[in-house]
């Protein structure tokens, strides 16, 4: 029950925030503080942007995105592909591996940038726009487990995610490379955040195609590289990260 109030209640009031009020008699002794050690330079009340989360004892991070990003950059720095094509996932990602190996980005929401090395087009894994076996090197990180929730605007499918695995699967060529990572764990729809898989059901869905590794963050963010699919047996929520070859 605590963490079904924590999901309801937070996206209305984040008691976390209420919090910051006691950090800010900090901030204006820091302030009283910097004015008097300088000479010459004037600090206008207008301009003061307070920042009260940041002074932390280490530097926060996302492990799942953390590691997927670092997982997906040293496998093509491995294969060394002359075209990548990436559905969906984190554009920081995207935006770094677009300056390796030219990439083309497709969201239903389409990225509007210009950036050498990186083109966009607006489209649904539900539906990708490429002759079937069309595509050796894939990747979608972290976006199939929201397909059909209704999250980002798409419409509501129960079986989104599956039609996802079935296009990703179709587009790639054989003998191709699909790097695939979504949540894995306790097999279940979280309405309507995202779906949590068993990686069984990812490798039954994608029955034309062999695991060629996969690698594991852990409900604690600790990340176990080329495991066995059982280390994720036990999990609530932990982040799969799947290569695979298409027969």
């Amino acid at each position: 029950m605590r963490s079904l109030a924590k999901r309801w209640l937070l996206p209305f009031l984040d008691p976390r925030r209420l919090l910051l009020i006691f950090r800010v008699p900090r901030f204006w002794a820091e302030l009283r503080t910097y004015k008097c050690r300088s000479s010459s330079e004037q600090v206008l009340l207008a301009d003061t942007y307070p920042c009260l989360t940041d002074r932390t004892s280490t530097t926060p991070f996302d492990p799942h995105y953390f590691y997927q990003g670092a997982w997906i950059a040293r496998k093509l720095a491995g294969s060394n592909p002359t075209r990548h094509v990436d559905v969906g996932s984190s554009v920081l990602t995207i935006s770094v591996l677009s300056g390796h190996v030219p990439t083309i980005f497709l969201d239903y929401r389409p990225l509007a940038v210009g950036l050498p090395g990186l083109g966009s087009i607006a489209a649904s894994v539900s539906g990708l726009p490429f002759a079937d076996g069309s595509i050796s090197s894939l990747s979608c990180l972290h976006v199939i487990e929201h397909i059909g929730l209704g999250r980002y605007g798409d419409p509501i499918d129960p079986d989104g995610t599956f039609r996802a695995l079935d296009e990703l699967q179709r587009v790639t060529s054989r003998g191709g490379r699909l790097y695939l990572s979504v949540p894995v764990g306790r097999e279940r729809v979280c309405f309507n955040a995202h779906r949590v898989l068993c990686p069984d059901t990812v490798l039954q869905r994608l029955n034309a195609m062999e695991l060629i590794s996969f690698s594991l963050v852990d409900d604690e963010g600790r990340y176990h590289p080329d495991c066995d699919v059982s280390c994720a047996g036990q999990l609530d929520y932990g982040c799969g990260l799947f290569e695979l070859s298409k027969h």
